[in-house]
């Protein structure tokens, strides 16, 4: 018997987003790797992938995390 027991990071209330087993959890369940969040509602933490899938593509289209040398272009 562990003298320590390991305590997840994180409260009743707040919710995330398991990647490992694709589910939401309130407190969380699972280690942080495993996870995104935290969220402040069930619904914000069951649209992560999604939210997270807009983010990438406002990223991928913003010009000041893209300069022109790094897609090969000529910064003249």
């Amino acid at each position: 018997m562990a003298l320590f027991k390991k305590k997840a990071a994180g409260k009743p209330g707040e919710w995330f987003y398991c990647l490992e087993h694709r589910k939401v959890e309130e407190g969380p369940e699972c280690p942080a790797k495993d996870r995104m969040g935290p969220y402040s509602t069930r619904s914000e933490a069951e649209h992560a992938m999604e939210t997270a899938a807009e983010r990438n593509v406002e990223w991928e289209n913003d010009p000041r995390w893209h300069d022109s040398s790094a897609r090969g272009g000529d910064e003249s």
